[in-house]
């Protein structure tokens, strides 16, 4: 055989590969309203980029008919290419063989592409649609999926890894993605689940859809699963790109830098209106964080679930911040168990991959409540705690209204680390609210009183003066600087700008234990 049918032979087989061994396949993924593996990383990368490994890849597994079928590529498709001209790592299953299910050679594959992520020090992106274990190879599966958790751990914290769920994955299938460190879901066409519809159906007589148990909108709203929720694969995958231009490639790296006109020093007038002075009045606190942020652009992850607590990717004058703010708008932006459970993966990612934290405080406190006192308050509260007082990249905390009792610590204090703490003026720094406080304090005093409500409002004066006063925690030293609102923005720029050359190293250990 000669050069030149070598050379056909060999394009033969990578347009085999490419187009899969049954012609009709990508009609049936196209009538569901889902892309093909080759037509999503065609979206995710630079376009040309794409550089496919292990393309003529097959399975050596016999029995049950599979020495039959052996295509190309096993169902996965791997390699890398550059997203804004970066490094990326990314694979896809393929539905159209084997509907996705991972057998030894496609697990195999996901290994190496892995490894070379890590040892590159590049992100890794997984594009899911698979049907979990190939049954037919039975234990060799499993094993496979296995090798895939343990570099999902390994690889935590050292490169991002982002999860898209992209088709119905179930069992082992689901595991990979909840390692990682985000998932994006599709409306319609993601489902995650450990046992599907029928099998909860056989063990618990329950009548239930994907969608309705393993939906894209029930990850992101009930089980927090979904980081990032949308309608399309397209718009998707445009996020997936916007996210990886805000993270570092690996956690040796800071974050991209970005050029921006938006002025550092530019006025923001408009906060003393958005945020009422009366600490009872709600607000919206992505309004502030748009208005403080470089050109009001910001990435809010989990977005529909635990409201009550906003955790955000922005920028100021150019530089990569998470923010994390209460939400007065929802439950007056109290804490419980799950903002705190949120917050505090959050802090732990933005600590991983050197991105400053800027946090909001306008917290009235912990949520009371049999419910949440009995599902673990204090255990899950102190996760957002230990992450906080574990970070140690600058961190920068503005209280804007009232920080109340232990949810003020735990919102970044000065006591728990923080590099800088601010306030506005106006703000009530206190154990709790001077209302409560006077009824607990003067209780005896208010009910002996002829007139009860006039020594109630009178003491209420009385502990705002002496301790809940806007400047009582400054002149303790809790508080760096009380600052008008419109000075923001310059002043956690100019902050953030000084810590850049921030060095904090944690006691030798192997590694701490986290409450659980």
């Amino acid at each position: 055989m000669g050069r030149t049918d070598t050379r056909a032979e060999l394009a033969g087989l990578r347009e085999l590969a490419r187009g899969g061994p049954d012609p009709e396949a990508t009609g049936r993924q196209h009538a569901k309203g889902k892309l093909t593996a080759r037509e999503r990383i065609g979206l995710l990368l630079d376009k040309g980029s794409f550089t496919e490994v292990e393309t003529l890849r097959r399975h050596r597994a016999t029995g049950f008919g599979l020495e039959a079928k052996r295509p190309y590529t096993d169902g996965v498709v791997t390699g890398w290419g550059t997203v804004e001209g970066r490094t990326v790592f990314v694979y896809a299953h393929d539905f159209r063989i084997f509907g996705g299910a991972l057998g030894e050679a496609h697990a195999q594959k996901i290994h190496k592409l892995m490894d070379l992520a890590v040892s590159v020090g590049a992100p890794l992106v997984s594009l899911n649609d698979g049907a979990g274990a190939r049954i037919q190879e039975g234990v060799l599966a499993l094993a496979g999926y296995g090798g895939i958790f343990s570099r999902n751990t390994r690889a935590s914290g050292v490169i991002p890894q982002i999860s898209v769920m992209l088709g119905p994955c179930a069992g082992g299938a689901a595991y990979s993605p909840a390692l990682t460190d985000f998932v994006f879901a599709v409306r319609e066409v993601s489902q995650m689940f450990i046992t599907g519809p029928d099998v909860v159906r056989t063990v618990t007589g329950e009548e239930i859809s994907q969608d309705g148990l393993g939906g894209a909108d029930v990850h992101g709203r009930v089980s927090g699963v979904a980081h990032f929720v949308y309608d399309d694969e397209e718009s998707c995958l445009a996020e997936v790109r916007y996210l990886l231009s805000l993270l570092p490639s690996n956690n040796r790296e800071l974050p991209p830098t970005a050029p921006v006109s938006d002025a550092p020093d530019r006025p923001c007038d408009a906060l003393a209106d958005l945020v009422p002075a009366d600490g009872s009045q709600s607000y919206d606190i992505r309004t502030v964080i748009e208005e403080i942020v470089d050109d009001a652009e910001h990435m809010e992850v989990h977005a529909g679930w635990a409201p009550n607590l906003v955790c955000s990717l922005g920028r100021l004058d150019g530089q990569v911040v998470g923010i994390v703010a209460n939400q007065p708008a929802v439950t007056a932006g109290v804490l419980d168990i799950k903002a705190s459970e949120k917050g505090a993966r959050f802090v732990q990612f933005c600590d991983a991959f050197n991105i400053p934290l800027v946090t909001l405080v306008d917290v009235p406190g912990f949520l009371p409540g049999v419910e949440q006192e009995h599902n673990g308050i204090i255990r899950h509260g102190a996760k957002l705690l230990y992450a906080y007082c574990n970070a140690t990249v600058p961190r920068v905390s503005l209280v804007l209204r009232k920080a109340y009792g232990g949810a003020y610590i735990v919102m970044d204090s000065r006591s728990i680390g923080a590099d800088i703490a601010l306030a506005w003026p106006g703000n009530e720094i206190a154990v709790m609210g001077a209302e409560g406080a006077a009824n607990v304090v003067f209780r005896r005093e208010i009910a002996a009183a002829p007139d009860p409500e006039e020594v109630r409002r009178r003491k209420i004066d009385e502990y705002k003066e002496q301790l809940a006063h806007p400047y009582y925690a400054a002149e303790r030293g809790l508080i760096d600087d009380v600052i008008d609102p419109g000075e923001t923005r310059s002043v956690l720029i100019a902050s953030l700008a000084m810590l850049r050359a921030k060095d904090s190293d944690l006691p030798r250990r192997k590694h701490g234990n986290p409450p659980q």
